[in-house]
């Protein structure tokens, strides 16, 4: 009987274990206005399917991890604009040295020092973006790749870990968001 108990113990362990942090990296555009968001749309490509961005396993992880933070999804001018990428190759990339966004967020200033940074990606590179619909422009973008091999973007536990590692790094709750779930709260605890 001890043995079932150890090997149920075991699997049990191995289940929670399956998600395997990335090594990721992440900047932002200070022009971004990270507080005032609300809603968010996936891009889809146009004209001839382009396979590296055409993936239900990364939009539905996608979707979940913006449910998640209290975004709404809409096709009706959202204000983000979440894409993705899969690289399969390997790339130069160029991103950027600065705060964490949370650090720059708390500090309310417009500008904070930033470096340019070159990254020599290796091959299975997923990069996400968001793009504020109002401004047309990117105003965050997190890339995660394995250090001793690529991404295996045929292996749908490789991708949502991926995807998790990724906006991991994205802690933005949608604008009115906590407030709303203090009020739901407070209305359960009194009635």
């Amino acid at each position: 009987m001890n043995k079932l108990y150890l090997i149920l113990f075991v699997l049990a362990l191995n289940s929670c274990i399956g998600y395997k942090e990335l090594p990721v990296e992440y900047d932002y555009s200070y022009k971004g206005n990270f507080k005032k968001y609300k809603t968010f749309d996936l891009m889809k490509p146009l004209g001839i399917m382009d396979s590296s961005m055409n993936s239900a396993v990364v939009e539905k992880s996608i979707a979940a991890r913006m449910k998640f933070l209290g975004y709404k999804k809409t096709g009706i001018r959202p204000h983000l604009i979440v894409s993705y990428k899969m690289f399969s190759d390997s790339l130069r990339f160029n991103g950027y040295t600065q705060p964490e966004i949370e650090t720059w967020l708390k500090a309310g200033k417009n500008e904070m020092p930033y470096d340019k940074r070159k990254y020599n990606l290796k091959t299975g590179t997923l990069l996400i973006q968001f793009y504020d619909r109002r401004q047309n422009r990117s105003v965050w973008q997190g890339y995660a790749t394995m250090f001793y091999g690529n991404i295996d973007f045929g292996n749908q536990r490789h991708l949502r870990n991926a995807v998790i590692s990724i906006l991991d790094k994205y802690r933005i709750w949608a604008d009115g968001f906590l407030d709303q779930q203090a009020k739901n709260e407070e209305e359960v605890s009194n009635p």
